[in-house]
């Protein structure tokens, strides 16, 4: 995901975006790295796509992720939910669930 694709895939998408925010740097990110792939191999209600921050810098300055992993959950264009920090699979899924029931769609 690069600044120049961010808009097509995340903020115009048709159904909400999980975007991880990274770094190959950072330990915990490598964690998170599998976790994600299986959860985007076997859910057709989220993208998930992911977001180098030395890369994409100014994504991260406008996003205002400051610690990595940072997950922010997007829906209709716009940030519904930030979650920073690895955590184990069923907890992330828990908290994407529950800021996709607080948030109806087209808010």
């Amino acid at each position: 995901m690069t600044t120049d694709t961010f808009t097509a895939e995340v903020l115009e998408a048709d159904k909400p975006v999980l975007v991880d925010f990274w770094a190959t740097w950072c330990p915990p990110c490598r964690v998170m790295s599998p976790i994600l792939e299986d959860m985007a191999g076997e859910r057709d209600d989220l993208k998930i796509v992911s977001v180098d921050v030395d890369a994409e810098q100014e994504l991260a300055v406008e996003y205002g992720v400051l610690g990595m992993p940072t997950f922010m959950l997007f829906r209709g264009g716009a940030p519904i939910a930030n979650l920073v920090g690895a955590r184990p699979r069923k907890r992330l899924e828990s908290e994407l669930r529950e800021a996709l029931e607080q948030q109806p769609a087209g808010r």
